[in-house]
């Protein structure tokens, strides 16, 4: 197995530490800064909360959740600039009716966050 659930609660510590550090200096808004933490914490834990019904161990969804998150992480670093952008010109006081993301940008987070969650699954059988 992947990890002892002691490394687990590590792994996926550090992991949300360094994906909330690196959104909130991309996202250079107090209100983000606030709730995105508590917002991603939340959802990881109905994520490794469900998948404890479906028969996984929590080492396993620790990992999961961790490896997740560093493909995200990642899988956002294209767009990054657009999301520091968008936040200044809200700070500003500027609306947009829609914020486009390249679709380059979106199929690499998406292909990051696969690649990733398919490894921590493959790790953890």
């Amino acid at each position: 197995m992947l990890a002892s659930v002691p490394a687990g609660w590590l792994m996926a510590a550090v992991a949300t530490a360094v994906h909330v550090a690196a959104l909130a200096r991309w996202i250079p808004l107090r209100r983000f800064r606030v709730a995105y933490p508590l917002i991603i914490v939340g959802c990881g834990a109905g994520a490794v909360a469900y998948g404890r019904t479906e028969g996984f161990t929590l080492a396993a969804m620790l990992a999961m959740y961790a490896f997740s998150l560093v493909g995200l992480t990642v899988g956002l670093l294209p767009t990054r600039k657009l999301f520091t952008a968008w936040a200044l010109e809200m700070n500003s006081g500027v609306t947009r009716d829609r914020y486009d993301v390249p679709r380059s940008h979106v199929a690499f987070c998406v292909g990051c966050v696969s690649v990733m969650a398919l490894a921590a699954f493959a790790l953890t059988r």
